[in-house]
């Protein structure tokens, strides 16, 4: 493992950490223009709150997926299972510093080890689809 290709699987997490971001600012867009309109910043501050970690979840499990598919696939089948662990571990890493900053709650912990578990999972599965496919 080189660093250059150590630090690609490292911007692999950085890049579904952004993508689920954007995932939740489409949400919110969605949320505040249809679902419900019309409140003050206030409470759609408040909504962001709650809805940032499940949307983080349910976005970030596909995306892990093919996340570990590509890395499986591009790596080849011999570093498949170590590069989406490098990814998973990483994705955690972050989120577990970014928590830390933000202040410590045991829903917030609840919540974020809900949630590398899961992406850990779904790389971890992509990469083995990878490794299958290749024979």
């Amino acid at each position: 493992m080189t660093i250059g290709r150590l630090a690609a699987l490292m911007g692999c997490a950085l890049g579904v950490m952004a993508v689920n971001v954007v995932v939740v600012v489409l949400y919110m867009v969605v949320y505040g223009h249809v679902i419900d309109r019309g409140h003050e910043k206030a409470h759609y501050d408040a909504h962001v709150q709650i809805a940032a970690p499940y949307c983080s979840i349910v976005a970030g499990m596909p995306l892990m997926f093919f996340v570990g598919l590509w890395a499986g696939g591009f790596w080849g089948a011999k570093l498949a299972v170590q590069s989406a662990l490098i990814i998973g571990a990483t994705y955690a890493v972050i989120d577990l510093v970014s928590l830390a900053a933000a202040g410590w709650t045991s829903r917030m912990g609840v919540l974020v080890a809900i949630s590398s578990l899961t992406k850990l999972a779904a790389v971890y599965v992509g990469a083995l689809v990878a490794r299958w496919q290749a024979g």
